[in-house]
């Protein structure tokens, strides 16, 4: 016969295995959700652009921006284009925030790649046309991430004209 006092407390081997299935599930739950650092995958076709609201459909010239917030939590914004990265982080009170991290897509693989380390080749065909292509290799005529960003900033300020801007609201029909 059984000792009820033994009985309600159950058995040790019963003890042992409950306590180890509530940690793996406790570390099955961690692990999923997306990671806290790097890029995430991208759903092409069904995402749209952070700043320009076009849909994500070019796998060789997309962007993506984590930002963490004060909690270390962070957020992940996706673009078309790594000119509608550059210009939509420039309006942002953390732009120069060296925890933002900034990803490109490799023009030729298509590859996640560290925006801030990439070489930027010019005359790609590009969705919003800011003709830069990023590869992790370094290139004769590339342009460093610095030489990109000014790069995006002139063709913006040369073919932009149409009065307004997707960051702030402002009427897009106006003309100057």
């Amino acid at each position: 016969m059984r000792d009820p006092q033994f009985a309600a407390r159950g058995s040790p081997a019963r003890t042992l295995t409950a306590t180890l299935a509530l940690s793996c599930l406790a570390m099955l739950a961690g692990c999923g959700g997306e990671p806290a650092t790097g890029p995430v995958a991208v759903k092409w076709d069904r995402v749209a652009c952070e700043r320009c609201r076009m849909v994500l459909s070019d796998r060789h010239h997309g962007a993506q921006v984590r930002v963490k917030d004060l909690n270390g939590k962070s957020e992940v914004f996706f673009f078309d284009d790594i000119g509608c990265a550059v210009i939509w982080l420039n309006n942002k009170p953390w732009r120069d925030d060296p925890q933002v991290e900034i990803w490109v897509s490799d023009w030729r693989s298509g590859e996640w790649i560290d925006a801030r380390a990439a070489s930027y080749l010019s005359g790609q065909e590009t969705p919003m046309q800011y003709s830069l292509g990023a590869q992790s290799e370094p290139a004769e005529a590339a342009l460093d991430y610095a030489a990109a960003k000014a790069h995006i900033f002139a063709v913006e300020r040369r073919f932009n004209r149409h009065g307004g801007s997707l960051d702030t609201g402002a009427d897009l029909h106006r003309r100057k």
